[in-house]
């Protein structure tokens, strides 16, 4: 399938994953509707702000990116995050709260309010993890939240069975973006550590995976992508060379 003359929407879109697909989705054709908070940083045909937390701001934000557009082909759930690395027992309720209406919250709402506006053979796509397949220490909001979304991708699928619309998730391991410097909110080195002795996967190779998944043929649903570092096999299982 061509993109040429098709219409997207992706959420968290100011960076990373986000802003890679963005690029990727223009480059083969689409008109993309970029949504994020930090809207200044969003390079699409549209840039929206975005809050995926909060009911108004994505409501404001569908109307007129469904209007812009004239309809919707493709929707990117990509808007998540992760806070800290810490036994459960060191969680507070903000970060578990954060956590679990940015990732579960946030994607079923974008996609309660865009399914009106989504077109026969449209495509509804979700930011994955690891962390929602096979669980991992110190990380147990995160964990809770991934399994959430791919639970409740599951059951749109069965909701959406007999309508020609397409849902995809994409569960990628260890991806280096700013996702790191988010959880450890601001610790650059934290951050880096995460990556150190190790091959991760860049904001371009998870893109990849989503404009496979929207190019396969009509009759074609690609249920879901799973993408890790080679040296990784779970998400707290990972073999790094010595520096």
């Amino acid at each position: 399938m061509q993109l040429e003359g098709k219409t997207a929407i992706v959420t968290g879109a100011s960076s990373g994953i986000g802003a890679a697909t963005v690029r990727k989705l223009r480059e083969a054709g689409a008109r993309v509707v970029g949504g994020a908070r930090r809207v200044e940083r969003i390079d699409a045909d549209l840039a929206l702000p975005l809050d995926v937390t909060d009911e108004e701001s994505c409501a404001a934000f569908v109307v007129r990116a469904a209007a812009e557009l004239g309809g919707i082909d493709i929707l990117f759930n990509n808007a998540g995050l992760a806070l800290g690395r810490y036994p459960f027992w060191e969680s507070t309720p903000e970060d578990e709260e954060t956590v679990l209406r940015t990732n579960v919250e946030g994607a079923m709402r974008m996609t309660r309010l865009t399914l009106p506006h989504i077109r026969d053979g449209g495509h509804i796509l979700f930011m994955g993890s690891v962390a929602g397949r096979q669980a991992y220490e110190n990380a147990a909001s995160y964990v809770a939240a991934k399994f959430a979304v791919r639970g409740f991708v599951y059951a749109l699928r069965e909701d959406l069975l007999g309508r020609p619309i397409h849902v995809t998730t994409v569960d990628a391991g260890l991806v280096e973006t700013e996702f790191s410097l988010v959880r450890f909110k601001g610790d650059v080195e934290k951050a880096k550590a995460v990556y150190r002795g190790v091959d991760p996967l860049t904001a371009d190779d998870v893109a990849d995976c989503i404009l496979f998944a929207v190019t396969r043929p009509p009759y074609m649903n690609v249920d879901e992508i799973v993408v890790k570092a080679l040296q990784q096999s779970s998400g707290g299982r990972i073999v790094r060379r010595e520096e």
